[in-house]
């Protein structure tokens, strides 16, 4: 059995990643996915990892960490803080130390990569409409529910700050890039993993938000990653 700590993105809450928590417990794993702090400026990503430790209650090889989209600044932290055996980033932006996530997006060429990809597509990659851009593969009812979630994370200070690592945690990590991502394009992801973290990512046909969307083949292939590093 392994622990798995499912950490949410910007504007979200754990609430996120409820069906594959369902699926992975039917697995036989625990699952925490906590609400991280949110709509309160002060707080940082220090203060984010704080919080998620404190719920976690747990340390040591049985966790497996897993950051989605602007949770790959708070996981790695979590990790580390918590001597994870694994640390898997789903469509994940992935930091370097002394990187504040306002630069982030300049620094890795997001804008361009997103024209490049918008252009490919008749404009659905960047598209203002969420249904088109995030939630495309999710049933409606269920992408109208996880809006009405959306509050303010993180901070503008937690956004303002550099990222508080040294370095990469010492864990081994996952990359899986979402192949309908359309917020960000997967050979944009797939490029990032290899010169950020030297890492070739793995694939899931999925939108951004593969939680909700593909909760089956997202538990199963994180399932599989928790028994190869147990190994």
């Amino acid at each position: 059995m392994s622990t798995f700590i499912l950490i949410h993105g910007a504007g979200d809450v754990g609430w996120s990643w409820h069906l594959v928590a369902r699926e992975l417990v039917g697995r036989g794993h625990r699952v925490i996915a906590p609400d991280l702090p949110g709509d309160d400026e002060a707080q940082t990503f220090e203060d984010y990892a704080d919080a998620v430790v404190a719920e976690a209650g747990v340390r040591g090889d049985e966790v497996v960490v897993v950051g989605h989209s602007m949770g790959a600044f708070t996981a790695p932290i979590v990790a580390e803080r918590l001597g994870a055996r694994l640390l898997v980033l789903l469509a994940g932006m992935i930091p370097s130390p002394g990187e504040a996530p306002d630069e982030w997006w300049k620094n890795t060429g997001y804008e361009e990569a997103v024209a490049e990809a918008s252009a490919r597509d008749g404009g659905r990659t960047g598209h203002e409409d969420p249904f088109v851009s995030f939630y495309h593969d999710v049933p409606r009812e269920l992408a109208e529910r996880a809006m009405s979630y959306e509050r303010a994370h993180p901070s503008s200070t937690a956004m303002a700050a550099p990222w508080p690592m040294a370095a990469w945690p010492s864990a081994p990590t996952r990359f899986i890039v979402c192949t309908q991502d359309r917020f960000f394009p997967p050979e944009f992801l797939r490029a990032l993993a290899l010169t950020r973290l030297d890492v070739v990512a793995d694939d899931i046909d999925a939108s951004h938000c593969a939680p909700l969307s593909r909760p089956v083949d997202l538990a199963a292939l994180l399932a599989e990653y928790a028994a190869a590093s147990g190994e």
